[in-house]
C-alpha cells in the first residue's frame, strides 16, 4: 500500500488528495480504524441480545450500525480535507442549527427515561446535542482567539453568552453528562486563551455550585450520586452486572460472542459496551483499547506543539479533550469509578447520532492538525 501511495501521490503533486495524504496524521487514522474495528466487533457481539430483548430482529442494531458507519467515515474524510477557515464556517452553521434543534427537542422531542434529547425522523432519531458539542468547541475557540488578538472584540462575552444558552438547554432536557463535558471543554479553552486566576477560581466555584444545585434540584442526579456513594441506596443493577462482566473475563476473556452478562444488561450495546468487551475480550484487550484512546489524544496534542495559530490550537485542543473525556466518562462509569452517565464510548458503542458526530469531530481534528505553513488558512 505504501509503495502504491508513493507512486500515486508524489510530494510534488499539488492535487487536493496528494496534499491531504502528505499533511494529514496517518497514525491517528490508523488508530481510529482500530477503534472502529473493535466497535464493529462489539456491536455484532453485544447488540443481538438487546435487540431480541426489546422484540426486534436480532440483527436490528447491527444493520443500523453498518448503515451509518460508511456515512460517518465519508463525513470524517470530507471534513479532514477542509481548511481551518472552512471548519470554522461549518461549525458556525452547525451550531446555529444545533441550538434551534436543542430548543425543538424541549417541545417536540422524544421522551426516553424521563429525558427529551432526541428528535424523531423517518426511520431514525437524532440527538442534536451530539452535533452541538464539536461545533461549539470550534466556535468558542475562534471567539476566544479573536478576543485575544483583536482588542475590543467581545469574543469572550459572546462565548460566555453561548455557553449559558447551550448549558441551559442541556440542563432543561435534562442531560447533565453532556453539560459536564461541554463545560470542561469550554473552561479548558478559556483557560488556555489566557483566563485570569480570579476567573479560574470563580468558574471552578460556579461548577461546584452547579453540581450541588443539580444534586438538590434534579432527583435523577441525586439518585445516581447516592447510588455511586452507597450501592445499597439505589438501583445499581447495571453497574453490578458490569463489574461481574470484568470479573468473568479475566485477562484474556471468554471469546467474542461467548459472554453471558450482555443477556441481562439493558444497555450492553451502548453505555456498557466496555463491560461486554471486558468479559469477551479480557483485560489485556481492554487496556489496548484504553491505550488507543490515549494515543489519539496525545498524538493530537503533539501535532499542536508546532502550531502558532491560536484559533487552531484552541479548537483542536477542545475537540481532543472532548474526545478523551467522553471515553474516560464511559469507561469509568462501567468500572464504577464514577456515577453512571448516558454517554457512548467513541466509535465502539452503538449510536447513530454519536457515530456521525464523531465522524464530524474527528474529521475536524484531522483537518486542524494537518501540517501547514503560514497562518494555516485560518
Amino acid at each position: 500500500m505504501s509503495t502504491y501511495t508513493r507512486s500515486t501521490f508524489a510530494r510534488t503533486d499539488r492535487s487536493l488528495m496528494a496534499q491531504w495524504w502528505w499533511t494529514v496524521d496517518r497514525w491517528t487514522i490508523v488508530a481510529i480504524v482500530a477503534l472502529i474495528a473493535f466497535g464493529s466487533l462489539m456491536v455484532m457481539a453485544a447488540s443481538p441480545a438487546v435487540a431480541v430483548r426489546i422484540g426486534a430482529e436480532s440483527t436490528h442494531f447491527i444493520k443500523r450500525y453498518f448503515l451509518v458507519l460508511p456515512i460517518a467515515l465519508a463525513l470524517m474524510f470530507t471534513i479532514s480535507l477542509m481548511s481551518p477557515r472552512a471548519i470554522r464556517l461549518i461549525s458556525f452553521a452547525g451550531l446555529a442549527i444545533g441550538i434551534v434543534l436543542l430548543a425543538y427537542t424541549l417541545m417536540n422531542g422524544i421522551e426516553i427515561k424521563g429525558a427529551r434529547r432526541w428528535i424523531d425522523l423517518p426511520g431514525e432519531s437524532i440527538q442534536p446535542s451530539e452535533f452541538v458539542k464539536p461545533c461549539f468547541a470550534v466556535v468558542s475557540a475562534w471567539l476566544f482567539a479573536q478576543a485575544k488578538q483583536r482588542p475590543g472584540f467581545p469574543g469572550n462575552s459572546i462565548a460566555i453568552a453561548l455557553y449559558v444558552l447551550i448549558v441551559g438547554l442541556l440542563i432543561k432536557q435534562p442531560d447533565l453528562g453532556m453539560t459536564a463535558v461541554v463545560s470542561v471543554v469550554w473552561f479548558t479553552q478559556f483557560f488556555l486563551a489566557g483566563l485570569s486566576l480570579i476567573w479560574v477560581v470563580a468558574l471552578m466555584g460556579a461548577g461546584v455550585a452547579g453540581l450541588a444545585g443539580a444534586y438538590v434540584l434534579l432527583p435523577h442526579v441525586a439518585t445516581r450520586i447516592n447510588g455511586f456513594l452507597d450501592p445499597q441506596a439505589g438501583d445499581s443493577y447495571q453497574v453490578d452486572r458490569s463489574i461481574d462482566a470484568f470479573m468473568n473475563g479475566g485477562l484474556w476473556g471468554r471469546g467474542p460472542g461467548e459472554g453471558t452478562v450482555k443477556l441481562s444488561l439493558p444497555d450492553a450495546h451502548a453505555d456498557f459496551v466496555f463491560a461486554v468487551a471486558g468479559e469477551e475480550l479480557g483485560l489485556i484487550v481492554c487496556l489496548i483499547i484504553v491505550a488507543i484512546f490515549a494515543f489519539i489524544v496525545l498524538r493530537g496534542f503533539s501535532r499542536l506543539l508546532q502550531e502558532n495559530n491560536l484559533y487552531i490550537v484552541l479548537a483542536a485542543t477542545g475537540l481532543l479533550v472532548q474526545f478523551g473525556l467522553q471515553a474516560i466518562v464511559n469507561m469509568a462509569s462501567a468500572l464504577h469509578l464514577m456515577p453512571t452517565k448516558g454517554m457512548t464510548l467513541p466509535f465502539i458503542s452503538y449510536g447513530g447520532s454519536s457515530l456521525l458526530a464523531l465522524g464530524l469531530g474527528m474529521g475536524m481534528i484531522l483537518a486542524l492538525t494537518r501540517r501547514r505553513f503560514g497562518d494555516g488558512d485560518a
